[in-house]
């Protein structure tokens, strides 16, 4: 069965197996992940300005807006598959959503870093951010190109396509040399703390939950953009695009779960200057408040 072109046709007319995803996202579904960026979202907002934590929470913020932007592009496919802007609402912002989660994540380690022992890192704490982040920025300009590309062909371009999916793979590199840092990291401290070599007290319940949290939502993300570069890797006539179960349980579940996981598990949970006790802090470095992380990034950008 032909594909019919953005705008040629409508669902009295063609069969929805003639649009480009060859359904109709369940509206249901659509609305209620709409719904739980939004409250995530407000959560962040209100956490950030309660705990202080401005960077995260903007980041936190901006990532829940693309999200429920690319579900309002699905919910307007819904009444009409054949609407291009519903299409280009989708495929740029769900795809970029998640760097801003994952630009967030990269600015926590380095504060925990700093909190927990600088002495345990194999290099300067700071490049966690100074590295990782620029490449965030890469593959969200990529992703963008990429969609910007696919929105001036009609969804057409294969090297919209091809871009897309080198930021995508960017990423997903990107944080694979994040997570293998990120557990050498806490092997190390682990072992210099047994050793008497950091002098700091266990990690609380609160840590340990924060730490939890932010573990998993980082591998949720890593399963999400895995799985969106076998979603694009036969370009926008692939199997795999047609499967909405597939884009719901590894799309939106993942990217879902993530979010409401870092509102759990928020940093202001360790790095509330109110509750500077609760920090399993190395008594011999310095203890960062939150403005001071804050003066070391944008001295570090300058």
């Amino acid at each position: 069965m032909s594909t019919a072109g953005w705008g040629e046709c409508n669902l009295r007319e063609c069969s929805v197996e003639q649009s480009l995803f060859q359904y109709r996202p369940y509206l249901a579904a659509t609305s209620v992940f709409i719904a739980l960026f939004g409250i995530s979202g407000i959560v962040h907002m209100v956490q950030g300005i309660w705990y202080k934590q401005r960077t995260f929470a903007i980041l936190m913020v901006l990532g829940c807006i693309c999200e429920i932007i690319g579900y309002g592009g699905r919910i307007i496919m819904y009444n009409d598959p054949w609407d291009f802007n519903g299409f280009i609402m989708q495929i740029v912002c769900i795809t970029i959503a998640p760097v801003f989660m994952t630009a967030a994540i990269y600015v926590t380690l380095y504060r925990s870093i700093l909190q927990l022992s600088p002495s345990s890192a194999s290099f300067k704490p700071a490049l966690y951010y100074q590295i990782f982040i620029p490449c965030d920025v890469i593959s969200l300009v990529l992703q963008a190109v990429g969609g910007a590309m696919s929105s001036e062909s009609n969804g057409s371009s294969q090297a919209g396509v091809d871009i897309g999916l080198a930021g995508l793979a960017f990423q997903v590199f990107t944080l694979l040399v994040f997570i293998a840092l990120a557990v050498q990291y806490g092997f190390r401290y682990h072992k210099d703390r047994k050793s008497g070599r950091v002098k700091s007290s266990g990690l609380d319940t609160r840590f340990k939950i924060f730490l939890i949290c932010l573990s998993v939502s980082l591998v949720l993300i890593f399963i999400r953009c895995a799985y969106r570069i076998y979603e694009l890797s036969d370009g926008y006539s692939g199997s795999a695009l047609h499967d909405q179960g597939l884009f719901i349980a590894l799309e939106s579940c993942m990217i879902t779960a993530a979010t409401l996981l870092l509102n759990i598990g928020h940093p202001g949970l360790v790095f509330d200057p109110r509750r500077r006790s609760s920090i399993p802090v190395d008594k011999n470095s310095h203890v960062y408040s939150s403005d001071e992380t804050n003066r070391d990034m944008e001295g570090a950008a300058m």
